[in-house]
């Protein structure tokens, strides 16, 4: 049976929360020692006399938590989500270890692909918070999304 969800499936205003991740010290310090190799991100005991007092995961890292997050939230079933771009990416709280990840995300507005109307394009606005309900990442990324295909 397939469960994909096309354009049509989808409105302006409606949202869903993904499942939740919680940062692990070494996978930040995996990641950033790759990815980004500051201080602030791979070296504890420097990050302790940097500018936000301790380690703190890389905003990219976060950024692929969420990413996964997302995915396995499956908003449209088994249409996969396509990027295309990101209008804006925040980050206005550090991420720390032990900090457990939530995403909610809402849509924005939905159009068809001027260049291939076989498909649509979706604006979101994803907002990740902590355990505490403190906004740590707020991003408004665009989707490339088929539309329902024509009936036989």
């Amino acid at each position: 049976m397939n469960s994909a969800r096309y354009l049509e499936d989808v409105q302006p205003g409606d949202s869903f929360e993904s499942g939740a991740a919680t940062m692990v010290e070494v996978e930040m310090i995996e990641f950033a020692a790759r990815f980004d190799p500051q201080p602030m991100h791979t070296d504890p005991v420097a990050a302790m006399s940097g500018p936000f007092g301790g380690l703190i995961a890389s905003g990219w890292h976060t950024a692929a938590v969420v990413m996964r997050l997302l995915n396995e939230a499956r908003p449209l079933g088994d249409t996969p989500l396509i990027g295309m771009s990101v209008d804006f990416i925040r980050w206005p709280l550090p991420v720390r270890a032990g900090d457990v990840l939530r995403a909610k995300v809402e849509v924005l507005a939905m159009r068809v692909s001027r260049t291939r109307p076989s498909h649509g394009i979706l604006k979101l606005r994803v907002i990740t918070r902590n355990q505490r309900g403190e906004t740590v990442m707020v991003q408004e990324p665009n989707c490339w999304v088929p539309r329902r295909p024509p009936e036989p």
